[in-house]
């Protein structure tokens, strides 16, 4: 068995070993950079503009649920002041009518997250598509031979081309 795991392992290995011990001559030409994808997510305008096209989307959903629940305060609040005087039948009916309002805001606010997730990640991938490609012109314009952003654990600021990604994205640079 132990053979068979071998000749597997191997050409990975020696290939690795040979990259690792090219002549510095062919390194110096090696052009590396390196994005934080995730800034450029949060800071690129199309995903402001993303977040707005959302905010617009949704907002007349959302503003019937704030007021369906300010519906159902002013409900209890008539039920509680009037508790007393109300007749049995009149006191179940209110009760009655408030749980079915309740029961009708979480379904809807349930809905509503679910809708809104979904129409998230949407956007977010198209604002995803957006930046790669961004990403991968601006390489091919300033010659980069290989581009990182997930699993660094350091970049230094020389090859940290984010703001150069922003600045193509269209955000202006304070």
């Amino acid at each position: 068995m132990k053979n068979s795991v071998v000749p597997r392992v191997f050409p990975p290995l020696l290939a690795a070993l040979c990259l690792l011990l090219a002549p510095a001559a062919g390194a110096a030409e090696l052009k590396i950079g390196y994005v934080n994808a995730v800034k450029v997510i949060e800071e690129a305008p199309q995903g402001e503009a993303a977040l707005k096209k959302l905010e617009a989307e949704f907002a007349p959903r959302d503003k019937k649920l704030v007021e369906t629940q300010n519906k159902i305060k002013e409900l209890e609040q008539e039920l509680e002041k009037n508790a007393l005087t109300l007749k049995d039948a009149e006191r179940r009916a209110k009760e009655y009518e408030i749980g079915a309002l309740k029961r009708d805001l979480r379904r809807t606010t349930q809905e509503f997250r679910e809708d809104y997730n979904l129409r998230r990640n949407e956007e977010l991938a198209a604002l995803q598509k957006i930046v790669y490609k961004a990403i991968v012109e601006f390489a091919r314009q300033e010659g980069y031979d290989l581009i990182l952003h997930e699993g660094v654990v350091y970049a230094n600021g020389k090859v940290d081309i984010t703001d150069k990604i922003l600045k193509k994205l269209g955000k202006k640079q304070q």
